[in-house]
């Protein structure tokens, strides 16, 4: 299938989902994650109608987005990978959502470039709810440390995200950050990814981040 067929499948899917739902989210805006993906095939995307995407690495978003963005005003880009302090000024001026804020240092970084330039992306804090050593994320006992840290700071903190384990059933992850975001007055929950975004959205999902299911699977490295 082509990406505009694979778009238009995700879509419908997300769609039935949010119908078959008892309490879905008011919307779940699917995030187009573009990583490895070339700038023809992000231009196939955007001329099917998708205008939201994610990127995982500054670097490579810088080497694709500037002029999309210039052409397309009404594109908008996450950030959903992990972000180093020292690329905070380049993440600040190109995404318009960072939902890897997962530590205080960078909570830091993120506010100083914000009165430096003027400019903070939208902000979602990533949950380690596997609590895995490997992967980013704030454990769970100190997210709502993070969230008060975050707010101190007058950041524009608006939800969670996170990445469950591969191996875990994804449900009982998916229900404790609904929860987390609720008890903190956070209306946005950003989880799901190609496998498992329905289930995401029975949860809440207010955002789902598909990537293979649409661009399909990307070359091993």
């Amino acid at each position: 299938m082509s990406i505009p067929e694979n778009l238009a499948d995700i879509l419908a899917r997300i769609d039935a989902a949010r119908k078959a739902a008892i309490a879905p989210a008011p919307q779940t805006k699917l995030v187009a994650v573009s990583k490895t993906v070339s700038e023809a095939g992000i231009r196939e995307a955007i001329a099917a109608g998708q205008r939201l995407f994610g990127e995982n690495r500054v670097q490579e978003a810088q080497g694709k987005f500037p002029q999309l963005k210039a052409e397309f005003p009404d594109l908008t880009l996450h950030l959903i990978g992990p972000l180093q302090t020292n690329k905070v000024k380049d993440a600040a001026a190109l995404f318009d959502a960072i939902q890897t804020l997962d530590r205080t240092r960078l909570a830091d970084a993120l506010a100083a470039e914000r009165d430096k330039s003027g400019r903070c992306p939208q902000l979602f804090i990533q949950v380690n709810t596997g609590e895995e050593p490997q992967k980013a994320g704030v454990l769970p006992a100190e997210t709502e440390a993070l969230i008060a840290y975050a707010r101190k700071l007058e950041l524009p903190l608006i939800g969670l995200m996170c990445i469950p384990p591969v191996e875990d059933d994804v449900a009982p992850h998916f229900a404790f950050l609904a929860k987390l975001a609720k008890e903190n007055g956070l209306s946005e929950l950003s989880m799901g990814m190609s496998g498992d975004f329905e289930m995401a959205i029975r949860f809440g999902a207010t955002h789902v981040r598909v990537g293979s299911a649409i661009f399909g699977e990307r070359p091993k490295i």
